[in-house]
């Protein structure tokens, strides 16, 4: 239990109604779960206004009420606290109810559209296998030391995140890495955190159907840098044209990384194989077990961050030689009869083509790339014709089909999809809904050596149709074929 009075002193407060004196034994931003004695926040989402379910919260016996606006006429006991914000607010409300998790730890933030999952895990291995107690926040996973507890955001909400933070602390913890989504930092879900260091990976073209315009979209990412103390590091990527604008306004101390200009730290790629690639960062060189540029860029920062945390550079490289990919990125999956499979979260047109080069630059002259790719329903629109004109003019063969097709109709979006395709490169191209039946027509398709690219998806478990979520993994199904040809033939 907690005392309102201290939990609420960091917040701009517009007017109470009732005693701060109240004891508080609970978030919620949900009213359903709202027990006596919790505060609970009128969270404003961007489907629904917890305003609408105050109600339903005093009902539940809330002692206190976190809003925007206060009722003409209120009954009960409850205590109300009218701010600008309720999100912000509550940003501040639960890092002091957990006793402030993040002041505990050293806590790095990773931002931007693509590799944030990989360079969070990677730097939780670094550390975990360099002795230190590390934890990690995920879209994939939360892991407390060697606990694993799943996750279902890129990043929680503000009260499961400080929740996530005080077990971190807790358990011995003295390093945690989380990714932060732009979501999460126009929803306030990391105001109030103490962050030791931040990373900008890149800024491509994602969730305008959430920010409406590119510039809005960076201009949320910028957010996390601008609010930076002097006591950070700010890494960002120096051969994406928007890392220098990431940290315009940031107090913290800037670092850069790259592979194409002058950095701080600089990597070069030296030698590439199916099975890794020969890198050499600054004056050392090392075979690391990944493929593609992308991936080299975040063992870079990885690097970056976990020298710049006192750890030896011998012993980072060490380890990175070391490391095994993030489940559903760029994992590959071979067959007895040769028959290679990628399975890549890659959901954007950027991710898409990166992922693609890196498949020819290893790829041998007589093997074909097919991809099997999506994309989602009830997301931006616009970049589903970008998706499929990057899968045509990079891939020989395309199968487009069915990712998580949410409210919308799967063949719409297919459909939708198809007017990217350049008409000079429509007959390579066919569309199979069924994301199953597509992925079994790519292993028909398929000779010995060539590579099947199954893109979109990723780690998931699941797929979304019509708001229900059915058991789906690429993985799992890709092994079936595999299997099944095997034994067939």
């Amino acid at each position: 239990m907690k005392l309102l009075r201290d939990i609420i002193r960091d917040v701009n407060i517009l007017k109470t109604s009732g005693t701060l004196e109240v004891k508080v034994g609970g978030l919620q931003i949900d009213s359903r779960i709202v027990q006596s004695g919790d505060l609970f926040a009128a969270y404003k989402g961007t489907r629904l206004d917890g305003h609408d379910f105050i109600p339903e919260a005093v009902q539940n016996n809330a002692s206190v009420i976190l809003c925007e606006r206060i009722p003409e006429n209120i009954n009960g006991d409850q205590t109300w606290i009218k701010v600008s914000s309720v999100p912000e607010a509550l940003g501040y409300i639960a890092s002091s109810f957990y006793n402030h998790p993040s002041r505990d730890m050293k806590l790095i933030g990773i931002t931007g559209t693509n590799g944030k999952t990989s360079i969070a895990t990677f730097l939780y291995h670094i550390f975990e296998e360099s002795g230190y107690s590390s934890g990690l926040i995920s879209t994939i996973r939360a892991i407390i030391h060697n606990k694993m507890i799943e996750t279902t955001h890129t990043t929680p909400d503000t009260i499961k995140i400080n929740m996530l933070l005080r077990q971190m602390a807790n358990a011995g913890c003295s390093n945690v890495f989380m990714e932060v989504s732009s979501h999460a930092l126009d929803q306030g879900r990391v105001t109030g955190l103490h962050f030791t260091g931040g990373v900008f990976t890149n800024l491509t073209h994602d969730h305008l159907d959430y920010h409406n315009t590119f510039r809005n979209y960076l201009l949320t990412k910028k957010k996390f840098f601008d609010n930076l103390t002097d006591e950070a590091f700010a890494l960002i990527n120096v051969d994406d044209r928007n890392g220098q604008i990431m940290v315009q306004n940031t107090k913290a101390r800037i670092l850069t990384y790259g592979l194409k200009q002058l950095a701080d730290f600089r990597a070069k790629i030296i030698e590439r194989s199916l099975e890794g690639t020969l890198v050499k960062i600054m004056d050392r060189e090392v075979w690391i077990p990944f493929i593609g540029d992308f991936n080299i860029y975040n063992l870079l920062a990885s690097y970056c961050v976990a020298v710049n945390l006192g750890l030896e550079k011998e012993n980072v490289l060490m380890i990175m030689s070391k490391l095994k990919a993030v489940p559903g990125r760029f994992e590959i999956l071979r067959s007895s009869k040769g028959h290679i499979a990628i399975v890549d979260y890659a959901h954007t047109p950027d991710a898409l083509l990166n992922v693609l080069k890196a498949i020819r630059q290893i790829k041998g002259n007589s093997s074909k790339i097919i991809t099997v790719v999506g994309a989602g329903g009830d997301r931006d629109k616009t970049k589903r014709p970008l998706m499929a004109k990057v899968g045509a003019e990079n891939s020989n063969r395309l199968i487009l089909t069915s990712d998580n097709p949410r409210s919308e109709d799967p063949d719409e979006i297919i459909g939708q999809m198809k007017k990217g395709i350049p008409p000079d490169l429509i007959m390579k191209v066919i569309s199979i809904t069924d994301r199953k039946e597509a992925i079994r027509s790519a292993c028909i398709m398929a000779d010995e050596n060539d590579i099947i690219l199954i893109a979109g998806k990723g780690h998931e478990m699941y797929q979304e149709v019509a708001g229900e979520l059915l058991h789906f993994n690429d993985r799992e199904v890709i092994r079936e074929f595999f299997l099944q040809f095997e034994t067939h033939s």
